[in-house]
């Protein structure tokens, strides 16, 4: 009797049998909390890739004037200091030029439309690309055409040398495109620490 009483139904209720929809709310809850998990992991990695990034390509201009350049003039002489700072300031320019396009493509990518390339901070890294860009190829290229007119070091000629006077005005362009980039990395670090990407 007390078993038959407890199957009976409650008065006024129905029993629902258990089917494959009932789980439907909990089903739709979880999907919703993993879409918005997958979500915040995409704004941390895209986050953490521009960062990265730019922090890196900053980093490497910061190293090279403040360290590396002065050190190879401090421990070798004249035209051995000049070709590796050459040399290393090529490799930068390379390793910035990747910096900003994987910059740009991990910002187009994570807020899912191009037209997120025309916020400020991105902008600011299309200039440093269009200024590393310059350096690289047309004031680089052309103070290594004086270079090998003068064959070799320009310093031991007289001042008032048009070749040498050409290189230093070019090296002077060299420094301040360089300034350029570095000072536009920095603001568009600050300006991407305070935006979400997503």
């Amino acid at each position: 009797q007390v078993f038959s009483a407890c199957a009976q139904p409650v008065a006024g209720h129905k029993i629902r049998p258990l089917t494959a929809g009932a789980g439907g709310p909990v089903r739709w809850r979880f999907a919703a909390a993993r879409l918005l998990y997958s979500q915040i992991a995409m704004s941390i990695l895209v986050r953490f890739l521009q960062f990265f990034s730019l922090g890196t390509w900053i980093g490497g201009i910061l190293f090279f004037g403040a360290i590396m350049a002065p050190s190879a003039f401090a421990l070798f002489s004249s035209e051995p200091a000049a070709n590796l700072v050459n040399l290393t300031l090529g490799r930068l320019h390379l390793a910035g030029l990747g910096c900003g396009v994987i910059y740009l493509i991990v910002t187009a990518a994570g807020a899912r439309t191009p037209a997120a390339l025309l916020s400020p901070a991105p902008l600011l890294v299309v200039v440093m690309i269009v200024l590393t860009f310059v350096s690289q190829y047309w004031v680089t290229g052309n103070m290594e055409a004086l270079r090998a007119q003068a064959g070799g070091s320009l310093q031991s000629l007289p001042v008032d040398n048009a070749l040498r006077a050409s290189f230093d005005r070019l090296h002077v362009l060299s420094v301040r495109l360089e300034m350029g980039v570095l000072l536009a990395g920095i603001a568009a670090l600050g300006l991407g620490s305070r935006q979400p990407s997503l």
